[in-house]
């Protein structure tokens, strides 16, 4: 039986994660179910889980969190803070985390989860972006086990699955749908709103994530990613372009051959993977019909129309904690756009010009990238509240 803690679990991974769950309640237990400040919406899927402990970020709704949960006849222990929610990461009750708190506030509870040897199905990408060299050497120092539930790299992990399947790889192709907004030019994208950048047109993902595929940011982090989880340079990561989203990633060898893992898009297929590698179970996912499907296409990436992704490369290569700088300039640049305080071509000028400015400090401690993040988030929130004033 895993015993699992589901960090996010109000979110679309964190319900996705659920589902699968209740599919397998022969070996498969939530104990541990963890969201922001949403209490409501926990304590529902407590009745449905019934967990031994539920948490939620905000310390200011620890109260509300206990009083619903004894209102609805559950002794599901409650918890509120970051401490808390790093404490649950590492408690012993539970063997496996999915990490899908969105954002760097992921990050602790991600590296506590590592710290004490778990299997961590890892849907929070910051965590690799921000400090990803701390946390793979966390995990290999303490015997932990990532599986990446981002359908891309998981697609990759099915395909390398061993150093043996990895002998005589020359590079990995990571599929991009290309968003809600694939074929507009620059010019084009200046007027989109919120509501037209998180209409993803293949995916259900929080209005983050969603955003970062619009401008292509959430494959730039991607790449950064593949960099830490599969050790490879970046010029043996590429992007492709593939609207059907039935093709997650492929891998290309010496030889000539290059393995691809297909599916349809749903999230609940990496996380069965994740629960059960090497097994397989069934996910709640229908087998694809290529027949029904008709066709699959790529296309390279328009790089002028979407920067972010090019200024994803330019952070990898540049090192230190430039990427640090990169993923907080971004979070700050999308929540302003979400808010409708800056246009949507403003979120790619406001990260370059952190890569410009901040300084890119070598990344040797998990302090020297917090304050990385957090200067930049200041210099990134008064050029925001400068563009922002008329």
């Amino acid at each position: 039986m895993r015993r699992v803690a589901v960090f996010g679990a109000t979110g679309s991974i964190g319900t996705s994660a659920l589902d699968v769950i209740a599919r397998h309640p022969d070996r498969l237990r939530a104990d541990v179910l963890v969201a922001g400040r949403n209490v409501d919406a926990l304590v529902d899927l407590c009745r449905s889980h019934r967990p031994a402990h539920a948490a939620v970020a905000e310390e200011s709704a620890y109260a509300a969190l206990r009083d619903g949960l004894r209102a609805v006849g559950l002794d599901t222990r409650a918890h509120a803070g970051m401490a808390a929610i790093d404490a649950l990461a590492a408690d012993a009750g539970t063997d496996t985390v999915v990490a899908a708190i969105v954002g760097a506030a992921g990050l602790s509870s991600t590296l506590a989860a590592a710290r004490a040897g778990k299997r961590l199905l890892l849907a929070n990408k910051e965590s690799l972006v921000l400090a990803g060299d701390l946390l793979m050497r966390t995990v290999r120092e303490h015997g932990a086990d990532i599986v990446p539930i981002d359908s891309e790299h998981n697609a990759i992990f099915q395909c390398l699955p061993d150093s043996h399947a990895r002998a005589g790889l020359t590079r990995i192709q990571l599929t991009a749908s290309g968003g809600p907004f694939r074929g507009r030019s620059r010019a084009e994208l200046a007027g989109v709103t919120p509501a037209q950048a998180v209409a993803h047109p293949k995916w259900s993902m929080g209005p983050k994530i969603s955003v970062d595929s619009a401008t292509l940011m959430n494959k730039g982090l991607e790449v950064i990613e593949a960099h830490h989880l599969f050790d490879l340079s970046s010029d043996r990561i590429g992007v492709l372009v593939h609207p059907q989203s039935l093709v997650h990633s492929l891998v290309e060898f010496v030889d000539g051959s290059t393995l691809a893992q297909l599916g349809l898009p749903d999230m609940r297929t990496a996380l069965a993977v994740g629960f059960a590698w090497p097994e397989r179970i069934v996910s709640g996912v229908a087998g694809l019909d290529l027949l029904a499907q008709g066709r699959l296409d790529f296309e390279a990436p328009d790089l002028d129309a979407f920067p972010c992704l090019r200024l994803a490369y330019a952070a990898l290569d540049a090192g230190g904690c430039a990427t640090a700088v990169l993923n907080a300039a971004n979070e700050e640049a999308v929540s302003a756009f979400l808010q409708g305080r800056i246009a949507f071509l403003s979120i790619p000028a406001l990260v370059e010009d952190a890569l410009q400015r901040m300084s890119h400090a070598a990344a040797d401690s998990l302090d020297a990238l917090l304050d990385a993040d957090a200067a930049t988030r200041a210099a990134v929130r008064e050029a925001i509240s400068r563009e922002a004033t008329p």
